[in-house]
């Protein structure tokens, strides 16, 4: 699997802003390969309508068929990047890119929602409690700290998880890492 998708199109951005496609990539990127008819049961769709929807991310090179793990009667499909990224300041120059860009964050910020509201602490160790969470930050920066802050989470995330891959108590962990200018009073 490659690291990640540099997307510069907004038409090709848009194809995940559907949320059951950004769902069907979600899972193929956690969850590991799997058929129409199993994500279907996944995210209580019809075989039809995720098949579909797949058909639509391999179709823009998100997913691709799973050679190793041939099923005789129904394709199995993987996810070919860990992660998608994409310049906001180079799809900030089309009103298509800008809306694209917008419903993405939403997407993002719904799927946070979702998995905060998921996490039940009485299901996980105390160890899994102390370590999970959020935080809320604001500081002043300059857009080019902003993006060094950014770019060094990158880093550090790359670096734990290789350092900590097989540990025997690891999981699946969502991290979101996010940060937008706001205007001070006097300038509303």
């Amino acid at each position: 699997m490659e690291e990640h998708y540099k997307i510069s199109d907004p038409q090709v951005l848009r194809v995940v802003t559907h949320p059951l496609r950004a769902r069907l990539l979600g899972l193929l990127r956690s969850d590991g390969p799997a058929t129409a008819s199993e994500l279907g049961r996944t995210v209580g769709e019809s075989s039809g309508s995720t098949s579909y929807h797949l058909r639509e991310l391999f179709k823009h090179g998100f997913i691709e068929e799973d050679p190793e793990q041939r099923d005789g009667r129904e394709r199995r499909w993987r996810a070919r990047h860990r992660y998608t990224s994409w310049n906001s300041r180079e799809m900030a120059v089309t009103p298509e890119g800008r809306e694209t860009v917008k419903v993405m964050r939403l997407l993002q910020a719904e799927l946070l929602g979702r998995v905060t509201e998921e996490f039940d602490e009485a299901g996980w160790s105390p160890e899994w409690v102390s370590a999970a969470g959020m935080s809320d930050h604001i500081v002043e920066l300059p857009p080019a700290a902003l993006e060094e802050f950014a770019a060094r989470t990158g880093e550090i995330l790359r670096e734990l998880a290789a350092r900590h891959e097989g540990a025997p108590d690891s999981q699946l962990v969502h991290i979101w890492v996010g940060g937008f200018p706001r205007k001070r009073r006097e300038e509303s």
